[in-house]
């Protein structure tokens, strides 16, 4: 499975759940980490978990498993390692206090 298949998994299970704002860098040759990072914030605590158990059923489904689960839905950052695609959920006040998107400014987006 591509990267851009794997990503367009991963979005189109956020998009089912309502997650909101979702972006997706392309951070191969930027990233030593990964490939890919998607980006999405859930409205509150129960919202991210079902956030991230949808991505996870969605990708266990095209047979792709995650490496690692970290965070907690009450923390408001959820994080869900597929080696190669990484997921970050957050609440709207989490992700604009990380602000990821300032640090992957000049990443193209995938989808």
């Amino acid at each position: 499975m591509t990267l851009e298949e794997q990503v367009r998994v991963v979005v189109k299970a956020l998009e089912d759940k309502k997650a909101e704002d979702i972006r997706t860098y392309d951070v191969r040759g930027v990233s030593g980490l990964c490939d890919a990072f998607v980006v999405a914030t859930g409205t509150a605590a129960p919202h991210l978990k079902g956030l991230v158990g949808g991505t996870q059923r969605a990708m266990k489904e095209v047979g792709v498993e995650s490496f690692r689960t970290s965070g907690d839905p009450e923390s408001g950052w959820i994080v869900v390692d597929y080696i190669d695609v990484v997921v970050h959920v957050f609440s709207p006040e989490a992700r604009a206090y990380y602000g990821l998107e300032k640090i992957w400014k000049d990443a193209k987006s995938i989808v």
